[in-house]
């Protein structure tokens, strides 16, 4: 069975959070999850392969950065 790759987001988002210097905790508050589950909601997303658009959202509304930016597909160019 293939192991089923990380959607591109994700890995924008994971270096994000390492290179912002927040906390999970800190990340989920401004996500706007409640205090009490912030941190384990951002675990939990960042372990995601598939986010929801939902989520995406949340995320670039509290990093401060246009959605466009974590979701903007490349397309390799053909070999020729």
């Amino acid at each position: 069975m293939a192991k089923e790759a990380d959607d591109p987001s994700m890995i924008r988002i994971r270096t994000w959070l390492e290179r912002s210097g927040k906390t999970l905790h800190e990340l989920g508050v401004a996500m706007g999850f409640p205090e009490s589950q912030a941190r384990k909601a951002v675990w939990q997303f960042l372990r995601s392969k598939d986010p929801r658009i939902s989520t995406l959202r949340r995320f670039a509304d509290a990093a401060g950065i246009p959605l466009a930016e974590l979701v903007t597909v490349q397309i390799a160019k053909p070999k020729e």
